[in-house]
């Protein structure tokens, strides 16, 4: 795998600084306003825009952690009660009125964020929820926006996108990574590399090209077959 930097530490705070202005812009101000970080690094970015907020309106916001695990749709939860359900999460305030603002780190398919809703609506009945996300990478399969979006990355399915918080990875950043892809039969030619490396078989013997780099060279397709470059 292969990785870019798309945002360093310095773009982040700006990423977080702008999400902070906006919530308070949207919602005239931080009354009745709560923050809910969804598990792992929504929570430490939710305490860093409650921190902002702090700064700039003098009050402190209640911020929760939310564990969506029993709420996904791919496990079966039907006969789990809503306590067992919320068993894992830190949310110690009551959200009956008020304004929710959930926050995580990547907003991608929108499974995530709809086993939050369902969290978040088991708790009671907000005034009304927004979603707060550091990256937009899109490839949404469900109907759901972010209000708040620190950075729009266009990204293909075959591309991850990592998010850093100082708290846990010793550093901020986001990531594009670069998967590689597996090579396929001695009969297929395939791009295994965005760099547009072209592998062709030819008599047993794979012939690996990039115009970009001028490189070419050859490989025994015996002890290549089914492997990863």
């Amino acid at each position: 795998m292969m990785g870019k930097i798309i945002l360093d530490k310095m773009a982040m705070q700006r990423a977080l600084t702008r999400i902070t202005y906006e919530i308070v812009e949207k919602n005239k101000g931080v009354e009745d306003l709560v923050l809910i970080g969804i598990k792992t690094r929504g929570i430490f970015l939710a305490n860093r825009i409650a921190n902002r907020l702090q700064q700039l309106e003098n009050v402190t916001i209640p911020v929760g952690e939310l564990d969506i695990t029993n709420y996904r749709d791919d496990i079966e939860h039907d006969s789990m009660s809503s306590d067992v359900k919320m068993s894992n999460n830190k949310i110690d305030f009551s959200i009956e009125g008020k304004r929710v603002i959930l926050v995580d780190d990547v907003l991608y398919t929108g499974r995530t964020v709809r086993a939050a809703l369902s969290a978040v609506m088991d708790l009671g009945r907000p005034k009304s929820i927004n979603l707060a996300v550091l990256v937009d990478r899109g490839h949404r399969e469900l109907p759901i926006r972010a209000d708040f979006v620190g950075k729009n990355i266009p990204s293909s399915q075959k591309e991850k996108i990592k998010v850093y918080v100082s708290e846990i990875d010793d550093k901020d950043a986001v990531e594009l990574i670069k998967v590689l892809l597996k090579m396929g039969s001695q009969h297929d030619a395939k791009i295994f590399d965005i760099r547009r490396w072209i592998c062709v078989p030819w008599q047993g013997v794979w012939f690996i090209s990039n115009n970009d780099r001028g490189i070419s060279c050859k490989f025994n397709y015996e002890r290549l077959s089914g492997n990863y470059f």
